[in-house]
């Protein structure tokens, strides 16, 4: 049972998403004229954005057209392209009737970013609504999974005035809460609640004991269920969140003493219970109590029907109880239960050969072809199920010629019996066995068998095939089968049409997509996302992005608008080649189409503005991001950061740093090495000091990345006593510097004369294969400092002791002109 569900029936009634009726023949003439001609514009594909109509139309425009045209819409993607468009014709302005509308429909499609972001507009808009309204928007929020979304918009109608919530908004909260984990959130309200005068009901406390079950807080659950229970208002519904909440914590007899002490009481558990108790049982292999609660839902006059027999069966199957699942099976005969190939397939994997023989012979005994058909199928199953997919296959191939006189175990048994001839649902068992095992060939040579004995496929099995064979790109025998699938009357679904489309978009064959999209467009079959938008990034990634743009817009004049991830895709791959003009026209397209852009397309464009120093129309994009609503990422910040760090703006990135604190998007590794390095660059250790260490304190730990940052740049400030410090640290980290940092810390040694430790860094680079080769761009920086050192007579015998040792490549040293002893220059 869903939970609230009595409560969604009670308020239904009383609280309409409207305050007029949704039935077009209590609409005036003019408005319903208006009603139908934007849903015949809106649901035309492909849409036309430019159409006259719609600019006479728009002056038109009222709540209760639009709340009317948005029912009428059956896709959630063109309601909200409408109700994206109506916004922006003034003077036209939502109300909450609209808004309700357009979150019903988003909620329904479990949309939750457009949800999220409606949810914001409706306070922003400071638009006013009574209390039932706000009830029905938070359940709608609550419905998709955005408790935290709902909880927040609870609070801003309050204190923006626009709502004073009443109990059954209060209720619809905590309906929504308890989906969440957070206890105390939800005792807050109740309390909160209370204070304001507003008593308790059953719907009150019923989502109250939910989260307490939710959360295994079984004293506060019972102290909830008692004051239900005390003011006469438990009923079959609260009984049941209470005996599940034992049964799925694992307290199964504190479920049966619960279940023993309501029905003293004459409170009855339904039948949804029972068999969700029972299932529960099986699950925790406690089948004693579920045969037990079984017979006890039999004796309530609740009849079981063939999933209830299939879930005990198949437990007492897995604690090899035959003989009781033997028993039940008996049972469902003599109830005229026909027992169907999941049952049955179970018994017979259960068996031992024994057992399995004497099922064979009672069958077979008053047995009728459709009941022989269906053993043979479960002894396939069970044989495919088991990994023994060639033995299913070998047998198939005898039962189809009438010959079971193998020598296996499983002939002897057929033996003798009349066979009769395979159905689809045989050659569909061992087809799809053949298939997930790799074997494509003799499941296509076996679906070619199918047609010589009279068999005909059905679409599952079309399906299936045509999948594996897209996804081995074998595309000539999937279209083939597509053509004969269509040939025989069978009419390919989204899910055939798609495999194929799959198939063309990693092929990278562009005319092809795009002509079965129009195929797609005629049967309503909407295009995978998955397959378009791989595509695009396919396309971006061998440095094709005209062709990646090019088919976004073919798709969409098709009617299929590509999805956000799609265009970001391609964004990303016109920012890498640096074309970031062409990147901002195809975002304003976007927008201009009804798009709403989320973080992550935004982060692209700002990265690319930020590679180009264009910071500040970086800068106009983040402050628009959060106009619309939405939070700028850990990644947007960094990114900005960088860019202002590159281009010697260190106080403004200082200032996004303390931003993020304040937005409680908490600074990482990335963030701190970013500042630091700038901060070293610019010639400020001390500053990047203080940083590393309120990255400490903070709880950050630095990455190997971040070390090395910082040791370069204190390095480059003349600071390598520091930099050797934070180097040891690293390497007690178990973190392995680049030889980058190591000829930085070389370079700064013999900066400050300290030629001994500046052949300690040398001497390691040698040990740990950090030494450059000659095509390394620091090989020049460290041949240079082997002559400074060569020349020094704290350190000239060493380097040639260790060019002795052959422990530097012969390439670097024929460059050095260092000499070994009175030999000539090396």
């Amino acid at each position: 049972m869903k939970p609230f569900q009595n409560l969604s029936r009670s308020i239904k009634a009383k609280n309409p998403i409207s305050i007029f009726t949704n039935n077009l023949s209590n609409f005036p003439l003019d408005s319903r004229n208006i009603t139908n001609d934007l849903i015949s514009i809106f649901t035309k594909q492909p849409f036309p954005p430019n159409n006259p109509e719609l600019e006479s139309l728009a002056p038109l425009l009222n709540t209760k057209v639009v709340e009317t045209v948005l029912v009428g819409l059956k896709n959630w993607k063109t309601a909200l392209h409408f109700f994206t468009w109506a916004s922006n014709q003034g003077p036209y302005k939502h109300n909450v009737y609209t808004y309700n509308a357009m979150a019903s429909i988003l909620s329904h499609a479990r949309q939750k970013a457009p949800l999220r972001a409606l949810s914001m507009d409706v306070v922003n808009s400071r638009c006013l609504m009574s209390p039932g309204a706000l009830g029905f928007l938070i359940r709608c929020l609550g419905n998709a999974g955005l408790v935290v979304e709902a909880n927040l918009l609870f609070d801003h109608v309050q204190k923006m005035g626009l709502c004073v919530p009443n109990s059954y908004s209060y209720t619809c909260l905590l309906e929504v809460l308890s989906k969440s984990s957070c206890i105390d959130l939800l005792e807050m309200r109740l309390k909160e609640m209370n204070d304001h005068g507003w008593g308790f009901d059953k719907y009150t406390l019923t989502p109250v004991l939910q989260v307490y079950c939710n959360m295994a807080e079984f004293d506060k659950a019972l102290d909830v269920f008692n004051e239900i229970h005390n003011r006469g208002w438990v009923d079959e519904y609260v009984l049941s969140i209470l005996v599940l909440a034992f049964s799925k914590w694992g307290k199964v007899d504190k479920a049966c003493e619960l279940i023993e002490t309501m029905q003293e009481k004459n409170v009855r558990l339904n039948k949804k219970t029972f068999c969700s108790l029972i299932y529960g049982f099986v699950k925790e292999s406690r089948v004693d109590k579920a045969l037990h609660l079984f017979d006890k839902m039999k004796k309530s006059g609740f009849a079981p029907d063939i999933s209830l027999y299939d879930v005990i069966i198949g437990g007492l199957c897995v604690n090899k109880d035959v003989k009781k699942a033997l028993c039940l099976y008996s049972e469902m005969k003599e109830f005229k239960i026909q027992p169907d190939a999941k049952i049955v397939t179970k018994l017979v994997s259960s068996f031992s050969k024994e057992e399995l023989t004497c099922f064979f012979e009672e069958m077979h005994e008053d047995i009728d072809p459709k009941a022989s058909t269906l053993l043979y199928n479960a002894v396939l199953t069970s044989l495919v199920d088991n990994g023994s997919v060639h033995k299913a296959y070998h047998l198939l191939q005898a039962i189809m010629i009438g010959n079971c006189n193998g020598d296996g175990e499983i002939g002897r048994m057929f033996r003798g019996k009349a066979t009769v001839p395979p159905n689809t649902t045989t050659f569909s068992i061992v087809i799809n066995g053949l298939i997930k095992t790799g074997n494509l060939d003799l499941a296509v040579g076996l679906f070619r068998d199918m047609a010589q004995i009279g068999c005909k496929p059905g679409l599952l099995l079309y399906n299936n095939l045509i999948d594996a064979l897209c996804t081995s790109d074998r595309l000539q025998e999937s279209c083939g089968l597509l053509q004969e699938m269509e040939d025989s009357g069978i009419e390919p679904t989204s899910f055939t049409n798609n495999c194929i489309f799959g198939c063309l978009c990693r092929r990278h064959d562009i005319s092809g997509a795009l002509h079965l999209l129009k195929k797609m467009r005629i049967h309503g079959h909407v295009p995978w996302i998955k397959h378009s938008t791989s595509l695009v990034k396919e396309l971006c990634k061998h440095r094709k992005e005209a062709e990646a743009c090019k088919f976004l817009v073919d798709m969409a004049e098709e009617g299929f608008q590509p999805d956000i991830v799609a265009y970001s895709a391609c964004l990303d791959g016109l920012i890498k080649i640096q074309e970031v003009d062409q990147a901002l026209k195809l975002f304003q397209d976007m927008c201009a189409q009804g798009y709403r852009p989320d973080v992550i397309a935004y982060n692209i464009l700002i990265k690319g503005l930020c590679k180009t120093q264009r910071i500040a129309e970086a800068q106009n994009l983040l402050h628009e991001m959060e106009e619309k609503g939405l939070a700028p990422s850990a990644v947007t910040y960094n990114t900005l950061i960088d860019g202002l760090c590159k281009t010697d703006h260190l106080e403004e990135a200082m200032l996004f740093l303390s931003m993020m604190i304040e937005k409680e998007r908490e600074p990482n590794a990335i963030t701190y090495s970013t500042l630091i390095n700038g901060l070293c660059n610019a010639g400020r250790p001390d500053d990047a000091l203080v940083l590393w260490n309120e990255m400490g304190r903070k709880g950050c730990t630095p990455t190997s990345i971040a070390y090395m940052a910082f040791i370069h740049g204190l390095s480059n400030c003349g600071r390598p006593n520091e930099a050797l410090v934070y180097l040891r640290e690293m390497e007690e980290r178990e973190m392995k510097p680049d030889t980058y940092v190591y000829v930085a810390l070389l370079s700064a040694f013999l900066v400050d004369s300290n030629q001994p430790l500046a052949f300690e860094i040398l001497q390691e680079m040698v040990d740990k294969g950090k030494f450059p080769d000659l095509h390394d761009k620091n090989h020049i920086s460290v041949r240079n400092a082997m002559v400074k050192l060569s020349e020094d007579a704290r350190t000239c015998s060493s380097i040639k002791n260790l060019l002795a040792k052959g422990s530097i490549p012969s390439a670097s040293l024929s460059v050095t002109g260092i000499k070994d002893g009175d030999g000539p220059a090396i």
